[in-house]
């Protein structure tokens, strides 16, 4: 409990980082009423939105009261559809969430088991086939499956929608997707992970006094051999993030992602700011999920 209370204290820290950056950016793109107002406002509406976004003040002056307002949880008003940014982006969220989680599943379920099956059959068939299927979708670009997915399963073979998410099938295009990004890089580790576990010392001993192969993969290697896994989970989480933005854009998945990308090109910031702190609160609080995870699965991993 101690550690989890410290490490909710050191949440703010990253998104103030975040929040900072994207201050910086938004400030350096450009003045943000001509972002905002586009190239055919008067000059009325300009010093209006100048004083309403405060402009006039020093930069330090402009960020404290930038910060302010984040904290009160104003994140302003969208553009383009005429409410709180951060109301928006929250009913895009549970979209995302389902996808990401989908395909995190699907990927950590069979990376898992295609790593442990290429350690087992080490040097032969198997173990070259998935070791070659895992490097070459490490080269495949997200955007161009998804569209080949689409092409083969929705457009000649009629089985599955090409976009949207009216049901259950509408979801299998994009998380096989997302899986497929991530898939790759669990097969390879949790193959290395079991081989380097495979040679420890301990697990001679246990074979020495009888313990049977079946028993010995799953009470001593594979609990040894999972925490790299689960560190993988955290390190990949703003890949997977990364790699919903595209899949949605591709899939017209109604996200966060896809929303930010139409937020972008509609000039839309309010959502663009409000999206962006969303995605780094969750990463924020993935990653402390999987350390606790970790001291869970592992006894020789003390939290402090």
């Amino acid at each position: 409990m101690g550690y989890l209370l410290h490490r909710l204290l050191l949440v703010p820290a990253p998104l103030l980082i975040v929040i900072t950056f994207v201050f910086v950016v938004l400030r350096l793109t450009g003045d943000p009423v001509a972002i905002y107002l586009g190239q055919d406002a008067t000059p009325e509406q300009e010093a209006l939105l100048r004083a309403e976004l405060r402009l006039d003040d020093p930069l330090p002056m402009q960020f404290l009261s930038f910060l302010g307002d984040l904290l009160q949880g104003d994140f302003g008003t969208s553009i383009q559809h005429r409410a709180p940014a951060m109301q928006v982006v929250a009913e895009r969220l549970p979209a995302t969430l389902e996808l990401v989680a989908l395909g995190l599943t699907f990927a950590l379920v069979l990376g898992v088991l295609g790593g442990i099956a290429a350690a087992l059959w080490r040097d032969r068939l198997p173990d070259f086939l998935l070791t070659a299927l895992a490097v070459t979708g490490q080269s495949m670009p997200s955007f161009w499956l998804g569209i080949l997915l689409i092409q083969l399963f929705a457009l000649e073979l009629d089985w599955l929608p090409t976009s949207g998410r009216e049901d259950w099938q509408s979801a299998i295009l994009p998380t096989a997707t997302l899986a497929a990004f991530l898939l790759p890089n669990f097969v390879l580790v949790t193959r290395a992970a079991v081989l380097e576990t495979m040679r420890e010392q301990f697990l001679a001993t246990a074979r020495a006094r009888g313990v049977g192969p079946v028993r010995a993969l799953f009470r001593h290697v594979l609990p040894n051999a999972l925490n790299p896994v689960v560190s993988l989970v955290g390190l990949q989480l703003g890949r997977l993030m990364g790699g919903a933005v595209v899949t949605e854009t591709v899939f017209a998945w109604p996200g966060v992602g896809r929303l930010m990308v139409a937020a972008i090109f509609q000039r839309d910031v309010p959502v663009v700011i409000a999206g962006v702190f969303i995605v780094a609160l969750t990463i924020v609080l993935a990653n402390l999920l999987v350390d606790l995870v970790q001291a869970a699965i592992d006894p020789r991993i003390r939290l402090r």
